[in-house]
């Protein structure tokens, strides 16, 4: 499969805070928040949801087409995603604003709070895809993740008209878009990702019930946080892929993104949802075990003898021939 991936690349900056943001809301006094939280920790890393994503993917032995907008200081950045097998050729580089920023603190609960700063992912809305298709000789998926608003919709409603598949991941952007674009985005989607709390906010701002937005895409996939993730497509029974244990939890930034590069690897190896989702939860539990989105390792032994232990010998059979990480 030739996939694309378009949506955010962007500089994270991580900060953890010692307590737990429930304990300093007042709930008569929600309407006037006024918080500053001392942090005692600070980590600046490569981050952006495509990003991430295409990172995963390269790890994993494939080359992602990335897709978004970024300023003139993404020279260092995109030397690392080349060296670990993304393909940066349809990047757009502004020549006016600098590359996102996202600003994350983290509590003891791993309970998040974050702001993020557009810059040059505006312009990731002039971006246009067929010349990408041509380049590539066509394209068999589209991962419309998280990005600017009129991007996101420029990308599927251009993705319907010529007929390419298209995988819709609103994510981050679901408490900024309203219901009618949020329908857009989702409508005929081939696959539609989302966490258990983003599809509760996909269906209260769709103000369609669970079996109507499933009746709208192909498959629907849910991150449960450490309960793993659920699978669902219409007239089939849910499939719940448990969790892959991990070694130590560190910080969830980009966890949900790495899941994804697992899933999307699994599709392009044409292997069943169910190891979709397992290689999915493995790879997103590498993230969970570190700082930032992009510091983890993939060595192929290790990965396919960790999946074995998570899902059983057969699990580690079916990938074993596809696996093909960046590190031995």
């Amino acid at each position: 499969m030739r996939i694309a991936v378009t949506g955010s690349i962007a500089t994270d900056h991580l900060m953890t805070f010692p307590g737990r943001f429930g304990d300093q809301l007042i709930a008569e006094a929600l309407d006037r928040v006024s918080l500053s939280f001392l942090v005692d920790d600070l980590q600046i890393r490569r981050g952006g949801v495509a990003a991430n994503i295409c990172f995963g993917m390269g790890c994993l032995g494939l080359r992602p087409v990335l897709v978004g907008a970024v300023g003139t200081d993404f020279a260092d950045y995109r030397s690392w995603l080349e060296r670990h097998g993304v393909d940066c050729d349809s990047v757009h580089v502004s020549e006016l604003h600098h590359t996102a920023r996202f600003l994350c603190t983290t509590d003891d609960d791993h309970n998040q709070i974050a702001s993020f700063y557009t810059g040059a992912m505006a312009e990731a809305r002039e971006i246009e895809l067929w010349p990408i298709a041509e380049r590539l000789g066509g394209l068999d998926l589209v991962m419309i993740s998280a990005n600017d608003p009129d991007a996101m919709i420029r990308h599927t409603e251009e993705c319907r008209q010529r007929g390419i598949p298209f995988a819709a991941d609103p994510s981050q952007q679901l408490a900024r878009m309203e219901g009618q674009d949020i329908r857009t985005l989702i409508d005929g989607a081939a696959y539609l990702f989302t966490n258990d709390y983003e599809k509760a906010l996909v269906e209260q701002k769709t103000g369609w019930s669970d079996e109507e937005v499933l009746s709208r895409v192909g498959v629907r996939v849910t991150t449960l946080g450490p309960k793993g993730a659920r699978i669902d497509r219409q007239g089939e029974p849910s499939l719940h892929i448990p969790p892959a244990p991990e070694v130590g939890k560190v910080d969830p930034t980009g966890v949900g993104d790495a899941f994804r590069a697992g899933f999307l690897s699994g599709l392009h190896w044409g292997l069943t949802l169910e190891r979709c989702g397992q290689l999915g939860n493995l790879t997103a539990t590498h993230v969970l075990e570190q700082v930032g989105g992009q510091e983890y390792r993939l060595g192929r032994e290790g990965f396919v003898e960790r999946l074995g232990a998570a899902y059983g010998p057969e699990a580690a059979a079916d990938c074993e021939a596809y696996v093909a990480c960046v590190y031995p």
